[in-house]
């Protein structure tokens, strides 16, 4: 605002308060009073004298009346200072009830505000409840039809199950006829064989009616096995140890003579010595593969009550078991003992937990490694530990249900502690169907499963207790190649050695019949990659050429090795045993668990060898005597989630 304005408004008048008014009505009345007495005063002294004396009253009487309105105008300014008090009381009064109205108005409009967001988060909270049952009913559609969709896999799974099952029953019908020719063929070789033995026998006695007889062959102490000095080349092939025909001409081919020599048996047979017996003469330390079932069992049979870990644990089985230590001691050989292998499959009736994870034949959490202790435990007290290699070897896990693949929880709770072992294991193959990213690679087969046995048991030595390769894919030599250069590894110095299938198994994959070769003489490029791979120095494998077979080796020291035969000769033992003398037979009793596959079957063709299991298995020439494990790699089940 200029100065200019200012002025203006002081002199030519505005909207003045009614107190300035009045000061300036005053000031006016007095300039005026001021004004008046200059001009009436007198010009000179003598005029001014005279005029007092004439003068005087009145101008008294103007001065009185002059007091008289300035005592009116100050009672008129007091009275209008009292009525602006009044008025600016009346103001203030005015203001403080605008303030309360205004105070209760905002008050109001709060709780308007808040009322309506009150109202509007009521709304949102509808609203989001809303849509949460909404949600749940989707994800319960969502989840039904799921639930539906699954029950229609499951069905025609069930349904494949079943055609599968009517071919396999119609295969054996006619594979009965020729089981059954067989058999009496058998029968009948058999009591010429026996025939010609009494001859023999009859001759014998009369040239020399008192025989000697044949010393036990030498065997290393069990500390020198448990940590060998090289690593051992293991062999499972057809009837050995009771007869030697395939053995011999794997060691013709390969150049190198097996250290341990592969067998099976059930726990329906009785201890065979004959088999130790055998296999030591041969330079070879028996590697028996325990199974508790019957050796009649069907290879996909997981549920057999009979043999519940369970009712091994309460001692159903103790007479059995401590009849089988007891002869283990008579003998006095040393022997390897792979227990119910492959426990953390599903394929088994030791296994605890079936594909999904649920329990399986009766059995629970921490029955096997119950079930393990308890046996080891009756070997301790019948002094048969002195004599046993004790191999706990569970299946690799690359297709196995993730709640045993994906850590090594669950094959923590299946190992029985190291005081109860010796060695760890694994059986591991290259087969089909092969996975999108898998390699033919000794890496891609076993580093998964090598990384959890170090977590459950570190420090302890490690055999590829059952492995090989099929010819399906034309990848065997490639993998065979790899699997020998792993052993060159430093990674894989704990590895003691391997123990190769060498049979030809035929099962059912997906309710197609399929021959897996595993033999190491399946054809020339994998026999010459694992003749390159098993001689190369840096694998360490022991053993020479076929010609040095009878020197001994570095595991143990055998007895010069007997000519192959067609047919075992059992050899007597000096030392008797508890359980009944082996009868010779043109079949073993202890047959090798091969490739896991969870619907084995026999091929067509060829009239099939009885196995010791009384179960013909048929495969290409020459004709496999061993029955075929079950293992989900072949048609794997759709995996679950298992006990966290």
């Amino acid at each position: 605002m200029s100065d200019r304005h200012i002025a203006r408004q002081w002199w030519a008048g505005g909207r003045l308060s009614p107190r300035a008014r009045l000061g300036t009505a005053v000031v006016a009345g007095l300039l005026a009073v001021v004004t008046l007495l200059v001009w009436n005063s007198p010009q000179n002294p003598v005029e001014a004298q005279a005029l007092t004396s004439t003068q005087a009253r009145e101008l008294a009487a103007q001065v009185a009346a002059l007091q008289g309105e300035l005592t009116d105008t100050r009672n008129t300014l007091t009275a209008r200072e009292d009525e602006l008090a009044a008025l600016h009381a009346s103001q203030d009064k005015a203001a403080s009830e605008r303030a309360a109205a205004e105070l209760r108005s905002q008050a109001q409009r709060a709780a308007a505000a808040e009322q309506e967001e009150a109202a509007r988060t009521k709304t949102y909270q509808d609203k989001a409840a809303a849509e949460r049952a909404a949600a749940a009913a989707r994800g319960r559609f969502s989840w039904a039809s799921e639930r539906a969709d699954e029950a229609a896999r499951a069905k025609a799974a069930a349904q494949a199950r079943q055609r599968a099952a009517d071919g396999r029953a119609e295969f054996y019908q006619g594979l009965a006829a020729q089981r059954l020719a067989a058999t009496v063929a058998a029968q009948k070789a058999a009591a010429d064989a026996e025939a010609k033995a009494r001859d023999a026998e009859a001759r014998a006695e009369a040239a020399n009616p008192t025989p000697t007889p044949q010393p036990l062959p030498s065997a290393p102490s069990l500390a020198q096995l448990i940590h060998p000095s090289t690593r051992q080349f293991g062999l499972y092939t057809a009837q050995s140890p009771f007869n030697w025909a395939g053995w011999d001409d794997v060691v013709a081919k390969v150049g190198v003579r097996p250290t341990i020599a592969g067998y099976f048996q059930g726990w329906d047979k009785p201890f065979r010595s004959d088999a130790v017996v055998r296999s030591w003469r041969k330079g070879a330390m028996p590697l028996l593969s325990w199974e508790s079932i019957d050796s009649s069992a069907g290879n996909d049979q997981a549920i057999d009550p009979a043999y519940s870990l369970p009712r091994i644990i309460d001692g159903t089985y103790d007479d059995y078991l401590r009849t089988y230590a007891r002869d283990v001691v008579a003998l006095g050989l040393p022997l390897a003992i792979r227990l119910d292998h492959e426990m953390n499959g599903s394929w088994y009736p030791w296994a605890e937990r079936d594909w999904g994870g649920g329990f399986q034949n009766g059995n629970h959490k921490g029955d096997y490694v119950k079930m393990w202790r308890h046996v080891h435990d009756i070997f301790e007290q019948e002094g048969a530990n002195a004599y046993v290699l004790w191999i706990w070897a569970p299946n690799i896990v690359n297709r196995l249900p993730s709640y045993a693949r994906s850590s090594s929880w669950y094959m923590k709770t299946l190992y029985p502690g190291d005081a109860y072992v010796d060695w760890v294991g694994l059986s591991g193959y290259f087969r089909p169907p092969y996975a999108s990213d898998q390699t033919p690679t000794f890496s891609y087969t076993f580093d998964r499963s090598l990384a959890q046995l170090r977590e459950v048991a570190p420090g302890k030595p490690i055999l590829l207790a059952e492995v090989g390769a099929s010819e399906i894919g034309d990848q065997k030599p490639e993998w065979v190649t790899s699997f020998f250069d792993a052993f060159a590894d430093p990674r894989y110095d704990d590895i003691v050695g391997l123990a190769w299938f060498h049979h030809a198994i035929t099962t059912y994959s997906g309710g197609t019949r399929v021959t897996n070769d595993w033999r190491i003489d399946s054809r020339r490029d994998s026999l010459q990659a694992f003749v390159d791979g098993i001689t190369d120095p840096a694998a360490g494998f022991v053993g020479g050429s076929a010609a040095a077979a009878s020197a001994p080796s570095a595991t143990a020291t055998p007895s010069p090795s007997p000519a192959p035969t067609a047919s075992p000769t059992p050899t007597p033992s000096p030392t008797p045993t508890a359980s009944p003398a082996p009868t010779p037979s043109s079949a073993p009793t202890s047959s090798p668990t091969p490739d896991p596959s969870p619907d084995p079957g026999p091929t067509s063709g060829s009239s099939p060898s009885p196995s010791p299991t009384g179960e013909a298995i048929e495969s290409s020439p020459p004709t496999s005597t061993t029955r075929p494990s079950s293992d989900p790699t072949t048609t794997a089940p759709p995996s679950s989630q298992g006990e966290p």
